[in-house]
């Protein structure tokens, strides 16, 4: 890859943009500061659509997607709240990678469904999917024409999750353990922001500059 004038964005040469609008993926470690480049491409007037936002509709109280994991893993997968009890199912798939697979195999066609709804409604806005799990799917990765990874170390990871979730460093580690490596997200990026040290003000421009390369006319 080739890296632009700034310190912080590698790119790849890219085709121009196509006449239908961008799909673009976006996605990056826990911790990485993903949730805030989608909020900045938002503003720059991208139509997010968040895959992990959508999982939790259908898993918040009265969501669709509760009875059948009710089903398969019992009450105790619901809280009193009456929503997904997320630190048990955590627990739960940490322990047993059939219980994950199984997780994901209620969740996955429920969340494709509502992603192509959202899609299908964005009119003529690029489009950014924000999938987490975007390097581990070849599904994604051939539904998007851009992959923008928003990258930093994994101590930032951890200190910015253990900050913001309250969660033990040890949880924050398992975590990252069944997520991708970062290399792995690195080799299919067409673009790399490296968030490591940037104030807001400095990420937003890097964004910025990326989105008026990629979306021109946007």
């Amino acid at each position: 890859m080739t890296s632009t004038t700034t310190t912080t964005v590698t790119t790849t040469a890219a085709s121009a943009p196509p006449a239908t609008p961008l799909r673009i993926g976006l996605t990056g470690g826990i911790g990485s500061g993903k949730s805030t480049v989608a909020a900045l491409l938002a503003g720059l007037g991208a139509a997010v659509i968040d895959t992990d936002a959508i999982s939790r509709e259908l898993t918040a109280p009265g969501g669709a997607a509760l009875p059948a994991i009710a089903a398969r893993f019992g009450p105790e997968a619901i809280g009193a709240d009456g929503a997904l009890d997320r630190a048990w199912m955590r627990q739960r798939v940490f322990a047993d990678a059939a219980a994950r697979q199984q997780l994901e195999g209620i969740l996955h066609p429920m969340i494709g469904a509502e992603v192509q709804r959202r899609s299908a409604a964005a009119g003529a806005a690029p489009r950014v999917f924000d999938v987490p799990l975007l390097a581990e799917s070849l599904h994604w990765r051939e539904r998007v024409q851009r992959i923008l990874v928003v990258d930093c170390s994994e101590e930032t990871q951890v200190q910015r999750v253990m900050q913001r979730s309250q969660w033990s460093e040890d949880t924050v580690r398992r975590v990252i353990a069944q997520q991708a490596p970062r290399a792995r997200r690195r080799a299919i990026a067409d673009a790399v922001i490296h968030n490591d040290g940037l104030s807001l003000e400095a990420l937003a421009l890097e964004v910025e500059t990326l989105w008026r390369g990629w979306c021109p006319a946007a």
